[in-house]
């Protein structure tokens, strides 16, 4: 699977720009603020609905402009060609086309390009809270499994009901409010309790399967990238108890509801929900002790590195080797990871790198050269 041509219309600082490509390693070369990023950010966009760099859509658009386009042309197996056009609506719904037909959702795009994207900001992974590590896990579900977008969406709408309603409720509480009014919100409450049991129990299930798949891999690349030096775990560490053998959706469906049960009183205190994957983590481990904190810069890099390989060697043994993006990442790497990851990522069907200068991009990923400057983008 690879990318044949990106078009953007009013997309971040590109009021229009054109780019053809190959498979092979393409280096996008300019200085700092020129759009280097914006155009990987907008095939990866393609991949996965969302920015490595922004939470929601609004700075994706250049300013001044209503509606950016993003348009990409991908060639996968057996030579098929595919065109997805993404319109960016902020403030109303974007809309996809696929080979100019209308689709009925944007998220029906997913899974026909596959992306693994290595940036700066994936120190995060390693250093930031456990938001970085579930956005992690579930983008990385929803590239093998686009329907698990609709299950994310589905528990994020569940989550937002209820969290109001707790939030309702807790303030009737502090107002010494009761009688009806308040049993009925209760009763109301036990409805929500039973949806965020549904949807969680999905959302935990596939997500407990994808580590279990990842550890061995995880492993396995942070040994190539820091040649032997240290051993990567990787575990779940869930907002409920979960007993070994615990896997089945409605076993874990179980566990979620008896947990939401348990912790009525801190929520209704509180006013939000204290239960569910919302809450939890993904301890990351070297050796005995917990990578956050104890390790040094260049071992969190070596594991956020080994992180997104990984994600590249599960994506590729699912079938349909994904694009592999590399932004503004050699600058950050001493000598001896940096050619490392070039050496263990330069074999890939398609690699596209950004850079300030030439001299950041390892010779092992020779290839074609795009210099990025004042609003064009041009092959060398």
């Amino acid at each position: 699977m690879y990318v044949t041509a990106l078009g953007l219309l009013d997309f971040r600082s590109y009021q229009q720009a054109e780019v053809q490509l190959t498979p092979g390693v393409t280096a996008f070369v300019g200085p700092n603020g020129q759009g280097k990023t914006n155009l990987v950010e907008a095939i990866h966009y393609t991949a996965t609905l969302g920015s490595h760099r922004v939470a929601n859509d609004a700075p994706l658009v250049r300013a001044g402009a209503a509606r950016a386009i993003v348009r990409t042309e991908i060639r996968s197996d057996h030579q098929r060609d595919l065109v997805v056009e993404l319109e960016i609506n902020p403030g109303r719904a974007n809309r996809a086309r696929v080979n100019r037909a209308p689709v009925p959702r944007p998220r029906e795009v997913l899974g026909l390009l596959r992306t693994v994207l290595f940036a700066p900001e994936d120190l995060s992974l390693v250093k930031g809270d456990p938001s970085e590590r579930r956005r992690f896990l579930d983008e990385l579900l929803t590239l093998r499994t686009p329907r698990m977008a609709g299950v994310r969406q589905d528990y994020d709408r569940i989550l937002k009901q209820r969290n109001s309603l707790l939030k309702s409720a807790s303030m009737a509480r502090r107002q010494n409010r009761s009688g009806g009014a308040a049993e009925g919100q209760l009763r109301t409450l036990e409805v929500w309790d039973s949806n965020l049991a549904r949807a969680g129990s999905e959302l935990l299930a596939t997500r407990l399967e994808l580590l279990e798949s990842l550890r061995p891999l995880v492993s396995g690349a942070y040994d190539a990238v820091a040649r032997g030096k240290g051993d990567a775990r990787l575990e779940y560490k869930s907002s409920v108890p979960l007993e070994p053998g615990v896997t089945s959706r409605d076993q874990l469906g179980e566990v979620l509801l008896a947990a939401v049960q348990d912790r009525r009183q801190d929520e209704l205190d509180r006013g939000v929900s204290l239960v569910g994957p919302h809450r939890d983590d993904v301890v990351l481990g070297l050796g005995d002790l917990p990578a956050k904190g104890y390790a040094s810069h260049g071992e969190s890099w070596s594991f956020a590195l080994a992180l997104r390989l990984a994600s590249y060697e599960l994506l590729k043994a699912d079938g349909g080797e994904p694009v592999l993006i590399l932004d503004d990442v050699f600058a950050e790497l001493d000598t001896q990871r940096r050619d490392r990851l070039a050496e263990l990522v330069a074999p890939a069907e398609q690699v596209l790198v950004t850079a300030a200068v030439g001299a950041d991009v390892p010779d092992e990923l020779s290839g074609v050269r795009f210099d990025v400057g004042d609003g064009t983008v041009r092959r060398a």
